[in-house]
């Protein structure tokens, strides 16, 4: 049976952006004297902007440096993501998967952590993306807490009218991945190339996707 609605993470699922969100904070890290290591940049993907900012920013306090404070941090970080980011490519199989959901006439929904405006940036070269016309934003009013806490997929779920658990939720971060299971997802987690930036942990129940053209329904 397939799924009553299918939801949508955006970067690193959709559009092949994590390696350039990941250069942004390396280098705004840098800036204020703090080299983040490859465990750290992974374990920010799929988290929203400010609490990503957070966290960089407790690092850079952990190595013996000032802490910029989460606004003197963007302020660097924001220019060299923005710059980066519409360059961004589609990942592989995606215009085709959502295309294919709305062939099928099945709800679809975007479950994202950045915000309503990255997510204009990001999008603007990719008019297949206007496909999906419900969007749940990091910095959302209606939402309380962004992933990894079950929050997004709840209310994408809710504005849909389904119920989660009748949803198939797309996946890339530990953190996503970690939401969509709370919310009673079934989940679909796409595989990096590199072992290396797999997410930590993938719970058991999750369909594990080397593409996004391997999805069956």
């Amino acid at each position: 049976m397939g799924p009553a609605a299918c939801l949508f993470d955006l970067d690193g699922l959709l559009l092949d952006t994590e390696p350039l969100q990941a250069r942004a904070w390396l280098e705004a890290a840098l800036h204020f004297g703090c080299e983040l290591s490859a465990e750290q940049l992974l374990s920010l993907r799929g988290q929203r902007r400010l609490d990503c900012a957070a966290l960089v920013c407790r690092w850079i306090a952990a190595v013996g440096a000032n802490s910029p404070g989460c606004d003197a941090l963007l302020a660097v970080r924001q220019p060299i993501a923005d710059a980066l980011v519409p360059t961004a490519a589609a990942m592989d199989g995606a215009a085709e998967l959502v295309q294919a959901c709305k062939d099928r006439q099945i709800p679809m929904a975007l479950v994202t952590s950045s915000s309503q405006e990255a997510v204009r940036r990001k999008a603007a070269p990719h008019q297949w993306l206007k496909l999906i016309q419900e969007r749940v934003y990091g910095d959302d009013p209606a939402l309380a807490a962004g992933k990894p806490a079950p929050d997004p997929f709840l209310l994408a779920a809710e504005r849909l009218g389904t119920k989660p658990c009748e949803c198939w939720a797309f996946e890339d971060s530990a953190a996503g991945i970690q939401a969509a299971v709370a919310a009673g997802c079934h989940v679909y987690a796409l595989l990096p190339k590199s072992e290396s930036e797999s997410p930590q942990q993938i719970p058991a129940g999750v369909t594990r996707l080397k593409s996004l053209r391997d999805v069956s329904w």
